[in-house]
């Protein structure tokens, strides 16, 4: 469950593993080529939900470029528009349903597992910050430039997708992040029937840490402040283990990163302790023009956990 990069970049991974993958991605986006398409269209958020298809597609690399591909010219029409997030638009003119069109380029990218949105209508993520200021939309929230005491949406009843909740219901694992903690990981526990699935399943239940804060989300945020906020959401210690980056990283990348107000996100071996987590601490972090998470060696950890996990579960039918 996240959003769009941070949970795409884990899949490419994952998906390459003998698992039966459902992706639950947030309906919050309202930036950029994705917020013209649901203000115009009166459409769910579609950036989000390309990203994680592009990402778990069994395309040739061609076909995955040209769903990224963004129109850089193209006057107050095209410029700016992924094409990806065009072609979702059409099939859901075409469908006459989001969802559907979801599912019908799923088939056609011969995608490995499910991507579902967390809900079939768009819904509007609003922050209260420390201040007691509201900061209505997801794209707005990071730019406010301030702490963020809570996140909440509107509707705050919205109905999750009936496959979604299932495949929760169903699920051996349950894995949240990597990805923006306020705009792309808590909305999908904030669809109130999507949280209750998941304290109530007996799945394992699996936090994967950023490497980097994200300024105007997570400054000076430890691992235990991630985990803090969902506590501070949903009311309870969710997860059992924590997957987490203890790999140093590059000076001259850190610098990169400080003159955008990103550091390191430290690992506070003893505060976790302290709430009971299981911690996986490994070099996980790649670098070419970004920093990213190592797919190959998240992903060795995340199947060897779920690996133990059901061989531990009573003999199931």
């Amino acid at each position: 469950m996240g959003g769009g990069t941070g949970l795409s970049v884990m899949l490419r991974g994952l998906k390459e593993k003998p698992l039966d993958i459902t992706a639950i991605v947030t309906v919050a986006d309202d930036g950029g080529s994705s917020g013209i398409l649901r203000s115009e269209l009166q459409m769910p958020p579609p950036g989000d939900i390309r990203n994680v298809l592009t990402a778990m597609a069994d395309v040739e690399p061609l076909m995955a470029e040209i769903m990224r591909y963004r129109f850089s010219n193209g006057g107050e029409g095209l410029a700016g528009h992924s094409l990806g997030n065009l072609i979702l638009a059409a099939l859901t003119d075409i469908s006459g349903d989001f969802v559907t069109a979801v599912r019908e380029l799923s088939r056609l990218f011969a995608v490995r597992g499910r991507v579902l949105p967390a809900a079939g209508e768009a819904v509007v993520l609003h922050a209260e910050m420390a201040d007691g200021t509201i900061i209505t939309g997801e794209s707005k929230i990071p730019e406010a430039g301030g702490v963020i005491k809570r996140v909440f949406l509107e509707p705050a009843d919205v109905e999750p997708l009936p496959e979604a909740l299932e495949a929760i219901q169903k699920a051996d694992a349950i894995l949240l992040g990597p990805g923006s903690l306020y705009t792309s990981i808590l909305p999908n526990l904030l669809v109130p029937k999507l949280a209750e699935a998941v304290v109530s399943s007996n799945a394992i239940k699996i936090f994967v840490c950023n490497v980097m804060t994200q300024p105007g989300e997570t400054d000076n945020y430890t691992v235990s402040d991630h985990l803090q906020a969902v506590y501070d959401h949903i009311g309870l210690h969710l997860f059992d283990y924590v997957i987490v980056n203890d790999g140093e990283i590059p000076e001259q990348v850190q610098s990169k990163y400080a003159e955008k107000g990103a550091r390191p996100v430290v690992l506070d071996q003893e505060a976790l302790d302290g709430n009971g987590y299981k911690v996986i601490a490994d070099k996980l972090v790649l670098f070419r023009t970004y920093l990213r998470h190592d797919t190959d060696k998240l992903s060795h950890h995340i199947y060897q956990l779920v690996q133990d996990w059901i061989s531990r579960l009573p003999h199931r039918e």
